[in-house]
Formats: C-alpha cells, sequence, structure tokens
C-alpha cells in the first residue's frame, strides 16, 4: 500500500524538488578518485606511485630479513645438525646470495657457543663441582641408601 502512496505522489513531486532528493545525493558523488581526495589527476597519479614504491620497497625490506633470519636458522641447524628447512632453503633461493646474517645476531650466536663451550669443557664441569653443595649431596645420599634398606627389608624375610 506505501509503495503505491509513495509512486503515485513521489514521482510527480520529484519534478518540483520536493521529494526524492536521494538521487541527487548520488549524483553528487564524484566518480574520480582524484576529486574524491581532493587533488587533482596528476596529484592523484603522482601519490598512488609514490605509495606503490613505497610499498615495494618496504615489501623488500621484509623480505631481506626474513632471508636474514633463515641465513641464522640454517647456521644453527648446522650447528646442532638438526634437519634442514625446506622453508628456510626456499627462503634464501628467493633472496639470493647477498643475504647476509647481521652482526648482532652474530655476536649473540658466537657469546652462546663460547659460553657452551666452557661448560662443556673439564674446567668448567670442575667449576660446577665447587658451586655443588657437597652437605647436600650427602644427605641426598644417605636417604637414598636408607630408604633403599628399607625397601630391601620389606621384600627380604632373611634381613
Amino acid at each position: 500500500m506505501a509503495f503505491l502512496i509513495k509512486s503515485m505522489v513521489g514521482n510527480p513531486l520529484k519534478g518540483m524538488g520536493l521529494g526524492g532528493g536521494e538521487e541527487k545525493a548520488e549524483e553528487e558523488t564524484p566518480k574520480d578518485p582524484a576529486a574524491a581526495a581532493g587533488m587533482t589527476r596528476e596529484e592523484y597519479e603522482e601519490y598512488q606511485k609514490q605509495v606503490v614504491e613505497e610499498k615495494m620497497e618496504r615489501d623488500a625490506d621484509f623480505l631481506h630479513k626474513k632471508a636474514e633470519r633463515a641465513t641464522l636458522r640454517v647456521c644453527l641447524r648446522e650447528k646442532y645438525r638438526l634437519p634442514k628447512s625446506e622453508q628456510d632453503d626456499n627462503m634464501l633461493q628467493m633472496a639470493g646470495d647477498d643475504v647476509d646474517v647481521p652482526e648482532e645476531l652474530l655476536k649473540m650466536v658466537d657469546e652462546d657457543a663460547t659460553e657452551e663451550e666452557e661448560k662443556d669443557s673439564i674446567l668448567g664441569q670442575m667449576q660446577n663441582l665447587q658451586n655443588m653443595d657437597m652437605d647436600q649431596l650427602k644427605e641426598k645420599a644417605s636417604a637414598t641408601l636408607t630408604e633403599m634398606k628399607t625397601k630391601a627389608e620389606e621384600k627380604c624375610s632373611v634381613m
């Protein structure tokens, strides 16, 4: 019913400018994106070029950093004799051969390696022995021995 009334009254009133302003709003919206952004066509094209160039630079930097991380992971996998990762190999192939591990990461890896070497050496093991609490070790050993004796007495009828 409302549709019928609107079509009968609305159509004649549109010509007078009294009703139906909805279509004018759609016509006022500019179809050109440059005009919508408040720029001339040339300014808009230059802006779009800059946006694309910046995106390409960001993507290239991102890929380079990912390749650096992949290189570091490959080095660590070789060091610890872990299986190779196909994803890392693919990343390195995409980036090319000019990828080096950042110096900061290399320093961190080298520091960890020297610490591990010190711990693995005989002197490192001796330092660990010095840091142990001998009284605590004696208490643990005697507690274990008495526990074993009691269990043996429970199980063995001769003792």
